[in-house]
């Protein structure tokens, strides 16, 4: 069973079919079929065997049309329908037709031109479309000889004059016409004499006669010089020249037929002038955009289609996951391999370290109570302070009252009792700091003017929310028992206006006790007891 990699081409002459298969370029002839009913039911045969082939039906009958169309500027699906509505009035009742761009005329309404093109007797294709029908086999199209004629011409790199393109096939003799590179007429005309010399004389006398038809179709200029290139074997290269003398109206070019199948891929040389096997090469290897197929023909084709897309689809994930897979276990591999270097390094780095530890001089305790000492150190540490913020609280404070003068200041911290004789023993908590701030005011000031100056100093004290500002004396004695003047006397004015406070504040460690982690490096042990 050949897969559907397979390329089959079927070749479809005046008389009768030929069924070729195509391989890198090179054509196998594989056999011959006649529309006589034997021959039909053996062909039927033949497309069951190669069932799972993609198959490609080239046509060349003398019963084609060609009509130039045009049609207005349009696009999309209104395109296609007037596209339709034109090959129905042209072609009647002909399901194998199609439609070329031209391209627009260059005036203001840019009016498209159309060949459109039919292969007209359909009985003569009938048993054969009955027969790929049948089968069921992926049918890509059915596509015209002379359509293929322009891309032989662009991979021959003929200039795109007005030009004609003779060959022989079938015992016949295609004659198509080109402008630009495109196809605008051809037809096709029977061989009375097969030989070289009757073959070279019909392309003389088929050129003659085709210049003034196609100078009265308005196709050319009357009396333009047109180019006959002629595709022919080496070894008719003598007789064409004979018979195919250049005249006031045409010109011939004679094209080595073996060197175009070369130029064109084709590995199979022609073994005479017949050009059949260099148009089903052009078709299997460079297939035109335009057939003449319906899609109901080319159903099972679609399914194919649709069925390589997917399994390429499904390949190029695959392979995506293979590459994918590739660059993980690589990224693996290169991490394992970092990952033992690290550890080689890190079991190199330990015995560094156990080799410097070795050297350390041995400690009379083991290492875990050095650890707890060593421990306890750091907690009491973190607890030490000194008055130097209390300090700077109390000279902030006496920025906003300078008739405030300070005669002492007692810090202490925790539970410890304060230093001196006249010290405040007030408790604090073990997280807590006390000062104890003695002073007096200014003796020239006024009552009201000393009252003033105390309250400023304890609200820029009280100003900061962790600080708590007791008042142990007030300057003046100011209590519920004590009556209160407008105006004081002498002897309160000279009295001295000393006042106490006493200040605290919570102290806040400079980290978490409980979070505390101390790493102690181990001394050497000594070998025995010290």
């Amino acid at each position: 069973m050949i897969s559907m990699s397979a390329r089959r081409l079927l070749y479809l002459g005046s008389h009768q079919m030929t069924a070729y298969l195509w391989r890198r370029g090179a054509l196998i002839r594989e056999a011959t079929f006649s529309p006589a009913e034997e021959d039909l039911r053996r062909f039927a045969l033949y497309l069951e065997e190669n069932s799972k082939s993609l198959f490609s039906l080239l046509v060349n009958v003398p019963d084609e049309g060609f009509h130039i169309e045009t049609i207005p500027y349009l696009r999309g699906a209104d395109r296609q329908t007037v596209i339709r509505r034109k090959l129905a009035q042209t072609f009647f009742n002909t399901p194998l037709c199609a439609a070329i761009s031209l391209g627009h005329e260059k005036t203001h309404r840019r009016n498209e031109r159309l060949l459109l093109a039919a292969l007209n007797n359909w009985i003569t294709f009938q048993p054969w479309l009955d027969g790929i029908r049948a089968a069921d086999v992926a049918l890509s199209g059915v596509f015209s000889l002379p359509l293929l004629a322009p891309t032989l011409l662009r991979k021959l790199r003929v200039p795109p004059e007005p030009c004609l393109l003779l060959s022989v096939q079938d015992q016949s003799i295609r004659q198509s016409f080109f402008e630009k590179g495109a196809l605008h007429f051809s037809r096709l005309t029977p061989l009375q004499h097969s030989g070289i010399a009757g073959i070279a004389q019909a392309f003389a006398t088929e050129s003659a006669k085709l210049q003034p038809y196609l100078s009265s179709q308005r196709l050319i200029g009357r009396g333009q010089v047109i180019t006959a290139h002629i595709l022919a074997h080496p070894g008719a290269f003598r007789a064409i020249r004979n018979s195919c003398v250049d005249t006031p109206s045409v010109r011939f070019n004679i094209l080595d037929l073996v060197e175009c199948a070369r130029r064109v891929g084709l590995k199979t040389e022609p073994p005479d002038t017949h050009a059949e096997t260099l148009f089903l090469h052009l078709l299997a290897a460079d297939r035109p955009g335009v057939q003449f197929a319906g899609e109901e023909l080319r159903h099972d084709f679609r399914i194919a289609q649709t069925r390589s897309l997917l399994r390429g689809a499904g390949v190029a994930l695959m392979t995506g996951c293979l590459l994918l897979s590739g660059q993980y276990l690589f990224d693996a591999r290169r991490i394992a391999r970092d990952a033992e270097a690290l550890r080689a390094e890190a079991a190199a780095a330990r015995q560094r370290y156990e080799n410097i530890v070795g050297t350390f001089p041995s400690v009379p305790v083991d290492n875990e109570t050095l650890k707890n000492a060593i421990g306890r150190y750091l907690v009491e540490e973190s607890r030490s302070t000194t008055p130097i913020p209390l300090y700077q609280e109390v000279s902030r404070a006496l920025q906003a009252a300078p008739d405030i003068e300070i005669e002492a200041l007692d810090w202490r911290i925790g539970d410890a009792e304060a230093a001196g004789p006249n010290a405040m023993t007030r408790p604090l908590p073990e997280d807590g700091e006390g000062l104890a701030v003695r002073g007096t005011l200014r003796p020239d000031a006024t009552t009201r003017e000393a009252l003033a100056a105390f309250g400023r100093f304890v609200a820029a004290l009280r100003a900061n929310t962790g600080l708590t500002v007791d008042v142990l004396r007030q300057p003046f004695g100011i209590a519920s028992d004590t009556a209160l003047r407008g105006g004081g006397s002498r002897e309160d004015e000279e009295k001295t206006r000393d006042f106490e406070l006493f200040v605290t504040r919570k102290i806040e460690p400079p980290f978490d006790e409980r979070n505390q982690s101390v790493t102690i490096h181990p001394f050497r042990e000594p070998a025995g007891p010290p």
